[in-house]
């Protein structure tokens, strides 16, 4: 086989492989929707914003942490995964304090995954109508006196993170949970967890490409 047959048979058998790492251009209506009201949940500070629209007690959000968990590992540094517990009412508005106020007495990092396990795992924890006081016991086991974490719970600083969620949720118009929202401007779609990450990925290449040419 000459060299030039050789070269282009290598060629056509690396093919398949450079098209499975081009991430395909993601389309308007079918893999995410525009936000008519765009707008970061945060100051971009030259960040490319993903935030995550979660609930503790929702199951599918629970299925997709590990994958979540693991996306965020690779991000260069200029990505920045945001998550906003939805603010939807009733329990709802239970865990989402709860997360906030973890956030504020510093063990959201350690306890964040540990609470979907107790919720959807060991089934510790309710679902429905949790006490501060069931909550102060599960954040405990981090090194939180109760009366601390009960006092974050019903601070004023937590009621305005609480405020600022229901907001976003209700300007990004997010069908459900999880949800991903690229820079406050593009609500992904996906049929599956996968296929939601890929969609992020590449609008995160868009997102970078764009800043680049400003």
């Amino acid at each position: 086989m000459s060299f030039l047959s050789r070269l282009m048979a290598l060629m056509l058998a690396l093919a398949p492989l450079a098209a499975t790492a081009a991430p395909a251009t993601p389309v308007e209506g079918q893999d995410y929707d525009l936000i008519a009201a765009p707008g970061p949940f945060a100051p971009l500070a030259g960040k490319i914003e993903v935030v995550e629209l979660f609930g503790y007690t929702c199951p599918h959000c629970a299925h997709f942490e590990p994958l979540l968990e693991a996306w965020a590992a690779k991000q260069a540094g200029d990505v920045r995964l945001t998550r906003v517990p939805a603010v939807f009412g009733g329990y709802w508005d239970s865990y989402a304090r709860a997360f906030y106020a973890a956030e504020q007495v510093g063990v959201l990092k350690r306890s964040h995954g540990d609470m979907f396990r107790a919720l959807h795992e060991q089934r510790s924890l309710p679902v429905q109508n949790v006490s501060p006081q069931e909550l102060a016991s599960f954040y405990a086991s981090y090194g939180v006196q109760p009366q601390r974490y009960i006092e974050a719970l019903r601070s004023p600083e937590v009621d305005s993170k609480l405020e600022s969620a229901r907001s976003f949720a209700m300007r990004v118009r997010a069908p459900g949970t999880p949800a991903l929202i690229v820079n406050g401007k593009y609500l992904v779609k996906g049929r599956t967890f996968e296929d939601a990450v890929r969609i992020t990925d590449a609008l995160i290449a868009r997102e970078r490409a764009s800043a680049k040419r400003r």
